[in-house]
C-alpha cells in the first residue's frame, strides 16, 4: 500500500500564518507590561519649568569642579567628591538612592557618613550594575545633582 500523499492546503497556510501573528502579538505585550510595570516613573513634575533653571543649575554645578566616583567593597559603598585640585569635598547636605539600573525594587537610601575622605555607608549590594542618585548642597549653598555608575564585581 501507498501512504496517502498530504497536500498544503489554504487552511494550513492560514494556520500557520495566524500562529506566527499570536507569537509576535504576544511577545510584544509581554515586553510592554514588563516595560511600564519597572518603569521608575516621573523624574521631574513638569519638564517644562525644569527647563526654564537647566542652563543656570547646570553652570553653577560645573563651576564646583567636582568629581564624583563610588565604589563598594566589604559591604560598604564608598562615595568619593573631590574638588578640582583632587582634595576630598565636605558638603553641605547629602542624599543618595542607590538602585539598579533597570527596576526600584531594590533601592535603598543608605546614611552617608563623611570620614574625612570619602562618604561612606553600610550597604550590602549585590553583584552587577548599580546607580547612585545622589543630591548634594556645597557648603556656599550650591545644588549637585548626578547619577554615579557603580559597578559591583562578584
Amino acid at each position: 500500500m501507498m501512504a496517502k500523499e498530504r497536500k498544503f492546503t489554504g487552511w494550513h497556510a492560514a494556520i500557520i500564518f495566524c500562529s506566527a501573528f499570536t507569537i509576535i502579538i504576544g511577545v510584544n505585550l509581554v515586553l510592554a507590561f514588563s516595560a511600564v510595570r519597572t518603569f521608575p516613573g516621573i523624574e521631574v513634575k513638569n519638564s517644562y519649568v525644569a527647563s526654564q533653571t537647566f542652563d543656570a543649575r547646570r553652570d553653577a554645578q560645573t563651576a564646583l569642579g567636582w568629581e564624583v566616583n563610588a565604589k563598594a567593597e566589604g559591604g560598604l559603598v564608598i562615595l568619593s567628591i573631590t574638588d578640582a585640585n583632587g582634595q576630598p569635598v565636605q558638603v553641605g547636605s547629602l542624599d543618595a538612592v542607590v538602585g539598579r539600573a533597570t527596576h526600584v525594587k531594590d533601592d535603598l537610601a543608605p546614611e552617608f557618613v563623611f570620614d574625612g575622605h570619602a562618604y561612606v555607608a553600610r550597604a550590602e549590594l549585590g553583584e552587577g550594575n548599580w546607580n547612585i542618585r545622589m543630591t548634594a548642597v556645597a557648603l556656599n549653598g550650591t545644588p549637585f545633582e548626578q547619577r554615579v555608575i557603580l559597578h559591583k564585581e562578584g
